[in-house]
């Protein structure tokens, strides 16, 4: 693969669109220093196609299955997106809107955004009036402590793990599986439930916006097989899923638009088409013909389609492309020979070559070079870059500290990425074995890579993964990639370097013990480059999220705080009887 600075792919769209070369420096601004635009950017924070119209099928073309649907287990940005704006709704939710704006919580099944008392440690919030399931059965406080409570058991691997690191008493608790539940969640009636937590947590209501928050009756639970068939409390129900094929949702009749201030629901059907591939998904929504003039994609834009979008102003502005803030990694297990060794680590993070990372992910269109862990907006806007690494990497560098762990002629080693980022690991395979680490490939399929890669017994030495924060806050990014005291042998998520460094996690409780938020935001920014010092993962790309759009689809934008996926509580179609069916 060519290392040079700026890839073929991004020389060929600087010559077609005058994209500035500034943009291969990591640069997190929209334009070069000539004052030109990144046309991919063309449509952030805007709505694209106009206001909806009621009715029609919506079509997503998906290169994947979900991870997991069950609200227990569901912690993927997109699949987390999907569920909870169509199927099921949570205490609390974000505002429906693009841009900044898209930040702000607002009542969902509660009333309010809570009532803390006892200094933030316990929260009550009270449900609205009215709000039933798909078959006309009222929806319980009690029900949703049943999901927050089967959401440790040990059958329901993967999902969010707030519950268990903030209510009281949790610990060592295994779910309601044999009559067992939590005394630190109170549902005083039907309509009211009561958090009591472990320690002051003023950010609560942003933990309630996570499918973990949402109702799930105990009657409608089949364990592991609720995956397949969760009961709606949205407004769609599931039709029909064949897994790895296609899910079609309806309407759910009892669903009330009146308790619901977010979803529109505009269309009358959501057809998700599964095991497509990556180029034939763009190909068709490039076309925009027939069906798939009312279809948007589920995974992001191929990078060999990049150019095919920005050099057509037609297609091009059925593009959105807004930032993910999420943060790609290359994380090494630290548990495991030769990555227990800080110099081993070090050397990895000298070796990668992040634009060649970059440019096998898109170019410098759709990502920026990162230097920190946390995103950009945690830090204020802009990553700061404290190590100083060269983004092509120190070959010379990554040998020295080689040499000096013992390891002269390098090793060899094997890393997981998903199917989508074979090229990824193409360019970490190639960065690395220029200090003289052979890297062996291997390739897992989108729906199951957290599954594997959360096997931390099985798994291999590195994987290429990335986290997002789930609020705006250091407390959501680092203790979760980072605090070794939640890993778990199966359904590990976030910290898959497997990270266990006390005085790292000593930092972590002091931090979250400051009742001043602008103290504890430096204290966060501070420990984030004192652990990217002792090296457990590299972080790599700030991606952005490109989206294509068919022509008659409308309401559609990047949701910041879903990743940059496209909001589905309200794209619908311009035109629902020109929907191809």
């Amino acid at each position: 693969m060519n290392k040079r600075t700026c890839s073929a792919l991004a020389t060929a769209l600087v010559a077609s669109l005058t994209l500035g070369a500034a943009g291969c420096s990591g640069s997190h601004k929209t334009g070069d220093a000539r004052g030109h635009r990144n046309p991919a950017t063309a449509n952030s924070g805007r709505v694209v196609g106009g206001t909806p119209h009621r009715g029609g099928t919506l079509t997503v073309l998906s290169n994947q299955d979900f991870t997991h649907l069950d609200p227990a287990r569901n912690w993927v940005m997109g699949d987390m997106d999907f569920g909870t704006r169509l199927l099921y709704r949570t205490l609390v939710t974000y505002k429906a809107a693009p841009g900044p704006d898209g930040g702000k919580l607002v009542p969902d099944l509660a009333e309010n955004l809570g009532v803390s008392s006892d200094g933030a440690k316990r929260w009550t919030f009270k449900l609205k009036e009215g709000l039933k399931y798909e078959d006309g059965s009222p929806i319980t406080a009690q029900d949703i402590k049943y999901n927050v409570e089967r959401s440790f058991s040990p059958d329901l691997p993967g999902g969010p793990d707030y519950a268990a690191r903030y209510l009281a008493g949790a610990e060592g608790y295994q779910g309601p599986g044999h009559g067992k539940h939590l005394r630190s969640i109170r549902t005083p009636d039907d309509r009211t439930i009561v958090f009591e937590l472990r320690k002051p947590f003023a950010e609560f209501p942003y933990a309630t916006v996570l499918p973990t928050f949402a109702p799930v009756p105990k009657a409608k639970d089949k364990g592991p097989q609720y995956d397949n068939r969760p009961f709606s409390s949205g407004p769609y129900r599931i039709e029909s899923y064949d897994r790895d094929k296609q899910l079609t949702l309806v309407r759910n009749p009892h669903w009330n638009p009146a308790t619901d201030t977010v979803r529109k629901a505009y269309p009358d059907k959501v057809v998700v088409v599964m095991g497509l591939r990556g180029n034939q998904i763009d190909d068709r929504l490039i076309a925009s013909q027939g069906k798939d003039a009312s279809a948007v994609s589920w995974g992001k834009l191929r990078p060999e389609s990049t150019p095919k979008v920005l050099t057509r102003a037609d297609v091009g502005k059925r593009l959105l492309a807004e930032s993910s803030n999420c943060t790609e990694m290359l994380q090494m297990h630290t548990g495991r020979a030769p990555f227990d060794d800080v110099k081993v680590r070090r050397a990895v993070q000298y070796a990668l070559d992040r634009e060649g990372v970059l440019t096998a992910s898109g170019g410098p269109a759709l990502n920026d070079v990162a230097t920190a862990y946390m995103p950009g907006p945690l830090f204020g806007g802009k990553q700061p870059d404290t190590r100083k690494i060269p983004p092509t990497g120190d070959v010379e560098k990554a040998k020295r500290l080689l040499k000096e762990a013992g390891k002269p002629d390098g090793f060899s080693t094997s890393i997981t990425v998903s199917n989508g980022d074979k090229g990824v690991g193409e360019a970490i395979q190639q960065s690395l074995g220029r200090a003289g680490i052979k890297v062996t490939i291997e390739t897992v399929d989108p729906s199951a890579f957290y599954d594997t890669i959360g096997d931390t017994k099985n798994r291999t030495d590195l994987v290429y993964s990335g986290w997002c924060p789930d609020y705006p806050s250091g407390s959501t990014f680092l203790p979760f990639v980072f605090d070794g005291r939640y890993i778990k042998e199966k359904g590990n998520s976030g910290n898959h370097s497997l990270f266990r460094d006390k005085a790292t996690m000593k930092r972590m409780d002091e931090i979250a013990a400051m009742t001043d938020a602008r103290r504890a935001n430096k204290a966060w920014q501070e420990l984030d480059g004192q652990i990217l010092a002792k090296a457990p993962a590299v972080p790599a790309v700030i991606e952005r999220m490109p989206l294509l759009l068919g022509g008659n689809v409308a309401g559609a934008f990047g949701h910041t705080s879903f990743g940059g996926q496209i909001d589905y509580a309200t794209v619908g179609l311009k035109d629902p009887a020109a929907d191809g069916r």
